[in-house]
C-alpha cells in the first residue's frame, strides 16, 4: 500500500514556485528522513501531506485517500505531527494528561471530558516513553526533552499512521537528544508501528531505520530514494555545494562535516 503518493505538486506564491513537480512515494514498511536547508520547502512539503495546503499543480493520495476528494479532518486524525511550533501552542499550566488526551481528538486544548478509558490510554502512552509519572504535572515543569516526549505521547493517542517527527530535537542538550532519539527507536518496538517521517538538518539524527531519504533543495526533489543509494558523499557534496565527508556517529548512525 502506498502511504504517500505526490505526483508533480507544486506550489506557486506570488508566482514564485515554493515546490516545483515534487513526485514522491511512501510504501507500507518504508521510514524516511527529510534533509534540506532552510528555505527549501520541507514545512510546505509536510502541509502538503496533511492537506493543511493546496497545491498550484498536481496530485496527491496520502493513506489511500486522495486529497480532494476525502474529508481533510478525517485524514488529518490519522497523521501525529511532532514538532516544536505545535508544543508552543500549549499554555505552561496545562495538566500533562490533558494535554495527551487532546491528540485523541486532534484539538489544542481538551473540550471533553477525560473518562477512565482516555486517562489510562494516556498514562500507558506516557508510561511506555518513560515518563508516566509526569501525568499529573504542568506543562511549565517539564525540560524541553520531556515536553516532546509528551508530543510523541499525545499523538499516539490516535493511532496515527503517519507520525511526522519535524525537527523534534530542537533546543535539546546532547544528552536530552541521545534520550529522546532512545525513545523515538523504541516506537519500533510496538504493535503495528506508524510510518515515520524525520525531518532535521543533522544526518546524525537519523536511526538506521530510516531506510529511504528524499533530499528537497530550492523546492525540489535533488535526491530520493534507498538510504544507501542517497547518502554518498557524491550525493551530498552536490546537494550542499560544498565538499564534505561522511563519518560514524554513535549507534550506527553517521555525521556530515565539511571535509
Amino acid at each position: 500500500m502506498l502511504k504517500i503518493d505526490f505526483k508533480d505538486v507544486s506550489f506557486i506564491r506570488n508566482g514564485h514556485p515554493l515546490l516545483d513537480n515534487i513526485s514522491w512515494q511512501v510504501h507500507e514498511g518504508q521510514h524516511w528522513g527529510i534533509l534540506g536547508l532552510n528555505g527549501a520547502g520541507k514545512s510546505l512539503l509536510l502541509q502538503m501531506i496533511t492537506g493543511a495546503l493546496w497545491p498550484s499543480a498536481g496530485s496527491r493520495s496520502v493513506l489511500g485517500e486522495t486529497l480532494g476528494k476525502t474529508s481533510v479532518p478525517d485524514l488529518q486524525r490519522r497523521i501525529g505531527w511532532v514538532s516544536f511550533a505545535i508544543q508552543s501552542r500549549f499554555y505552561a499550566e496545562d495538566p500533562i494528561e490533558g494535554i495527551v488526551v487532546s491528540g485523541k481528538f486532534a484539538s489544542i486544548g481538551l473540550y471533553q471530558p477525560i473518562d477512565d478509558t482516555l486517562r489510562k490510554q494516556a498514562t500507558q502512552q506516557l508510561a511506555a516513553l518513560g515518563i508516566g509519572h509526569l501525568i499529573t504535572a504542568p506543562f511549565k515543569q517539564l525540560s524541553q526533552g520531556e515536553k516532546q516526549l509528551v508530543m510523541i505521547a499525545r499523538a499516539l493517542m490516535a493511532n496515527p499512521e503517519i507520525l511526522i517527527l519535524d525537527e523534534p530535537c530542537t533546543g535539546l542538550d546532547l544528552f536530552a537528544r541521545e534520550e529522546f532519539l532512545h525513545r523515538i527507536a523504541a516506537l519500533q518496538q510496538i504493535a503495528a508501528p506508524p510510518t515515520l517521517i524525520y525531518v532535521t538538518h543533522h544526518t546524525e539524527e537519523l536511526l538506521p531505520f530510516f531506510d529511504h531519504l528524499l533530499l528537497l533543495k530550492a523546492g525540489q526533489v535533488h535526491a530520493c530514494g534507498p538510504r544507501a543509494q542517497v547518502f554518498t558523499e557524491r550525493t551530498l557534496t552536490d546537494f550542499y555545494q560544498k565538499p564534505i565527508r561522511i563519518y560514524p556517529f554513535a549507534n550506527q548512525r553517521q555525521i556530515v562535516l565539511p571535509r
